[in-house]
């Protein structure tokens, strides 16, 4: 288990220079994206039932979507469907 961890964490270290270049909203979907697979598969790693995957999912995408935190207030920002974004205190 701990060399699979450390390949998916290895892997991810090499994907990452992918993003450069990318527009605002692109690096919000995959970073959605990201936070979904890795929130699937830490559930899986941990062998929840299916409602725990499905919020670990989701979790994991807000997570992955934020694209601000002002650290000072403690708020972020969030993307939204629409391209705006929706500012709120951090969870």
């Amino acid at each position: 288990m701990k060399h699979l961890i450390i390949g998916g964490l290895t892997a991810s270290l090499l994907a990452l220079p992918g993003c450069y270049g990318m527009t605002r909203q692109e690096s919000m979907v995959v970073g959605g994206l990201s936070g979904a697979a890795l929130g699937i598969a830490t559930a899986d790693v941990f062998n929840a039932n299916r409602n725990w995957t499905v919020v670990a999912a989701l979790a994991g995408a807000a997570a992955g979507s934020q694209v601000a935190v002002n650290q000072k207030t403690n708020e972020c920002a969030y993307a939204r469907a629409d391209g705006r974004y929706d500012v709120r205190r951090c969870n």
